[in-house]
């Protein structure tokens, strides 16, 4: 069988295609995951993550003695050619697997081998000059190296969703300027409530979005703390004294991310609690994201028939009866995304849970599920920017027509002529169909000149004393 290579482990023989860098328990993971189609190969950032930890490890394993300096270059070669972007279709196992990331930390020391091997003039699976194990998972377990992996993977997602976040607060902003003068109703349970500006409801878009830089951010710090030097359970076997440390600061030196070793590796090795907490500052943004595209959506409705006060970029036709109908497609995908994100979080909230004794086995899909969070997230904040905030215009009349026959603007007579006499006005307001403007005058209630100092809708638009 000229295109395969035969490659042994505890469990006996087997082929492996002889141009593949990955070896036979990769093959085997191939063989026996296929579950979510979704492969290590689609999450760039945790490959790079894997061969950070790699040269991390190699380099602190060099400086103790356990290396051989040429080894050590070579390994380090090979890691900053993955961190570069090669050789990452050399990852194809699914995300979601038993045995706790064993396959996808074999994938990466199987890779990283064969590359050395090849810089050796050596052939693919002569692991007697360069070992998977013995010599790329030196002093490392699975259970320190594939979590620690998953961490500096997510700290890099994390700028780029941070990037995308700060993008779309900037297209709010610009809109909340741009909409500064034009008048509108406000509202509270979908009724009328009291007149604002669009701009101050875009700005209002723009500061909630904005909170979340700093959640995410502080969130993710929590991804510092490694447990690199755990090896098995916490107790260090077979890592030598000093490693944790060494590793830690090797790492910090590599990624640029301030890393340090956790103070208590038995409890930092099944502890998941920094992606809970990340997690959730995904979930959060997800929430506020969708009442976002909620009310973008409710703004736009109509033409006709509905509040019509914004105008959203047409993106395609919206039916294939009823013609000229346009939909509000950008917005219901990303809400859409949003609800994705919720899913995924209760998914790494029952993952984290199911921890037992010295390991969490179910990290896969937990560090899957935030991943892909990350992944939907900068994708719809993009798509809902490019495609929708940056295109919506104002229908300033129709925005300016329902403040003036709104029966909210008599919330502004309260404090002149008292709630029960400002109810009596709205009553009748409501009962005949004749304005408030009107009423207050017929009665005799307030002068013209008053009244229209008092219901100037700019009048009502900040804090102002009697």
């Amino acid at each position: 069988m000229e295109n395969f290579r035969k490659e042994s482990d505890l469990l006996g023989e087997l082929n492996v295609p002889a141009d593949a860098y990955y070896g036979v328990q990769t093959q085997r993971a191939i063989d026996n995951f296929k579950i979510s189609g979704q492969l290590l190969s689609s999450y760039p950032d945790f490959i790079k993550g894997l061969a950070f930890v790699k040269k991390a490890a190699a380099k602190t394993n060099y400086e103790l003695g356990l290396l051989d300096e040429n080894l050590y270059f070579k390994i380090a070669e090979a890691c900053d050619e993955i961190v570069a972007g090669k050789y990452h279709d050399q990852f194809p196992v699914d995300m979601i697997q038993g045995g706790a990331g064993t396959s996808i930390n074999m994938n990466a020391n199987e890779v990283i081998a064969n590359i050395v091997l090849e810089k050796l003039g050596k052939n693919k699976g002569e692991y007697e000059f360069c070992s998977p194990n013995d010599h790329i998972n030196l002093s490392q377990s699975t259970n320190d190296a594939y979590p620690t992996a998953i961490k500096m993977g997510l700290l890099h997602m994390n700028i780029g969703l941070v990037d995308r976040l700060e993008k779309i607060v900037a297209a709010f902003r610009a809109k909340g300027n741009e909409f500064h003068d034009v008048i509108k109703m406000g509202r509270t349970q979908l009724q009328d409530a009291v007149p604002m500006t669009l701009g101050q409801e875009f700005e209002a878009y723009a500061a909630t979005l904005e909170e979340d830089i700093s959640k995410l951010n502080n969130n993710a710090d929590l991804f510092v703390e490694v447990n690199m030097g755990a090896t098995a359970i916490g107790t260090g076997l077979n890592a030598p004294v000093g490693y944790a440390t060494l590793c830690a600061k090797n790492l910090a030196q590599i990624t640029g991310f301030p890393v340090v070793s956790a103070p208590n590796l038995v409890e930092a090795t099944p502890d998941t609690g920094s992606y809970v907490i990340y997690s959730s500052a995904t979930k959060r943004l997800a929430v506020k994201l969708s009442k976002i595209c909620n009310d973008l959506r409710l703004l736009s409705s109509g033409p006709r028939a509905g509040l019509f006060e914004i105008n959203l970029p047409p993106m395609q036709p919206g039916s294939s009866i009823m013609p000229g109908k346009v939909n509000p497609v950008i917005p219901e995908v990303v809400n859409q995304v949003c609800f994705k994100v919720f899913g995924n979080d209760l998914t790494v909230t029952f993952a984290a849970e199911a921890g037992q004794l010295q390991l969490n086995v179910m990290e896969p899909v937990l560090s899957h599920a935030i991943m892909e969070n990350i992944n939907f997230l900068c994708n719809a904040l993009d798509t809902l920017r490019d495609k929708c905030v940056v295109g919506i215009t104002a229908n300033k009349e129709i925005c300016l027509n329902m403040v003036k026959h709104s029966i909210g603007i008599v919330t502004a007579l309260n404090p002149y002529i008292g709630y029960k006499k400002s109810t009596e006005i709205a009553k009748e307001a409501l009962e005949t169909g004749n304005s408030v403007y009107n009423l207050v005058l017929e009665k005799g209630i307030l002068s013209q000149e008053k009244l229209d100092e008092i219901l100037d809708p700019k009048n009502m638009l900040t804090p102002h004393n009697k």
